[in-house]
C-alpha cells in the first residue's frame, strides 16, 4: 500500500471560528467522499490558512468528523502579494492502493481558481453532504 497526498482549498468570507469550522469539514468531506477515504487509512493531515485567518485552527475541524486518531497540524501559508485571501488549504496523506493519478482532489469555493484544471469532480449535493457532516459530528461528540 502506498502513502498519497490529496490536496484540498476553500475559502471563507470572514476570519471567524464558525465559519473556518464549517468550510473546513465541507472540505474534508469533499475529499473523503471524492476518493473514498476511511479515517483508519489517514496517515497525517497538513492544514494551512492564509494569515488573514486566525480565529480557530482549522484542525478542529478533522477532530469533529472523527479524526482523533490522526495526528493533524496547523500552519499558515507563506504570504505572496496578490494570492488568495482567506484561504484554509490542507495536504492529506492517504494509505491507499490507488494510483496517484486516480486521487481527486478538491478546490472548492473561491479556491477553483488555484487549480482550476482540477476543479472537474463530480458534482454533490450540499444538503445532503451537510447532513452526513451533522452524522459524523454527532457520532464523534
Amino acid at each position: 500500500m502506498q502513502c498519497r497526498g490529496v490536496r484540498g482549498a476553500t475559502t471563507v468570507e470572514n476570519n471567524d471560528r464558525e465559519e473556518i469550522l464549517c468550510a473546513t469539514r465541507e472540505l474534508l468531506a469533499l475529499v473523503i467522499r471524492h476518493n473514498g477515504i476511511d479515517k483508519q487509512d489517514v496517515a497525517s493531515a497538513f492544514f494551512t490558512t492564509t494569515v488573514d485567518l486566525d480565529a480557530e485552527f482549522p484542525a478542529l475541524a478533522a477532530r469533529q468528523l472523527g479524526w482523533c486518531d490522526v495526528p493533524l497540524l496547523c500552519g499558515h501559508e507563506i504570504h505572496v502579494p496578490g494570492s488568495l485571501e482567506k484561504c484554509i488549504r490542507v495536504l492529506v496523506h492517504w494509505n491507499t492502493d490507488k494510483s496517484q493519478s486516480d486521487v481527486h482532489h478538491v478546490y472548492h469555493r473561491k479556491a477553483e481558481r488555484l487549480r482550476p484544471d482540477l476543479c472537474d469532480v463530480p458534482p454533490v449535493d450540499l444538503k445532503e453532504l451537510e447532513s452526513w457532516i451533522d452524522k459524523q459530528m454527532q457520532e464523534n461528540a
